[in-house]
């Protein structure tokens, strides 16, 4: 089984209508609370707080093209969708099971849009976005190089990258939780990224970033200043 199927399979049971994923990724269920509290030493202020620097990147009333990279189950961002009547937005995710649930969430939203594909090969024309939000996917990407290079191509110059996910060196216990539990699952794929790394990557791709972390959770907004990607 290659890398790519293995990461698929290990999703495909969290796609569900009613899942556990949906608990724990937002800290509102009493078990997604405990796991959310034992692995990333969260409760759902800690949870809410790196969620909203991440998607800080939209601005209010942004009415420009997006793209959301992987979405999940839509469960963090269809909400917000509904409040983007004018935006042009296209959600992508690489299992079919999570794009399915995504589209339940996000049925009567006419300006939102829903493709399975591959974040390495985005099906996607250069400068496509003004935005690319990636909320909790970089952690799970079997080719981050390929990743990187990908999103830079679609975003136009003076777009915006945003999002979170897991980097390593900031809590012991969930550093070892995620090796020890989550990649041999293939729920995440190595190598991580630190805080600093992810800076200096975002910096150096991109262009000025700020990056702030929740335990283990790096949120980002940078610009794409940088003509080509380095």
């Amino acid at each position: 089984m290659g890398q790519e199927e293995r990461i698929q399979n290990a999703y495909r049971g969290l796609g569900g209508k009613r899942t556990f994923y949906d608990g724990m990724i937002t800290c509102s269920t009493l078990s997604g609370r405990a796991v959310c509290r034992l692995v990333w030493g969260m409760g759902r202020a800690e949870t809410q707080d790196y969620l909203c620097v991440a998607l800080s990147g939209i601005p209010e009333g942004f009415s420009g093209r997006l793209l959301e990279v992987p979405v999940g189950t839509g469960i963090l961002t269809m909400p917000l969708y509904r409040e983007m009547p004018e935006a042009e937005i296209t959600c992508l995710d690489y299992s079919p099971e999570m794009l399915e649930r995504a589209k339940c969430r996000g049925e009567g939203l006419s300006h939102v849009r829903f493709q399975q594909g591959d974040v390495g090969a985005l099906p996607f024309g250069d400068g496509s976005f003004d935005i690319v939000l990636s909320l909790n996917g970089f952690h799970a990407f079997p080719d981050k190089e390929a990743a990187w290079r990908e999103i830079f191509r679609v975003l136009r110059p003076g777009g915006i990258f945003c999002g979170c996910f897991y980097v390593t060196g900031q809590n012991r216990r969930t550093d070892w939780i995620i090796r020890r539990l989550y990649v041999p699952k293939g729920y995440f794929t190595p190598p991580f990224e630190t805080a600093e790394s992810l800076r200096h990557r975002l910096e150096e791709i991109f262009g000025p970033a700020k990056v702030r972390t929740v335990q283990s959770i790096a949120s980002f907004a940078c610009q794409k200043v940088k003509e080509e990607y380095s």
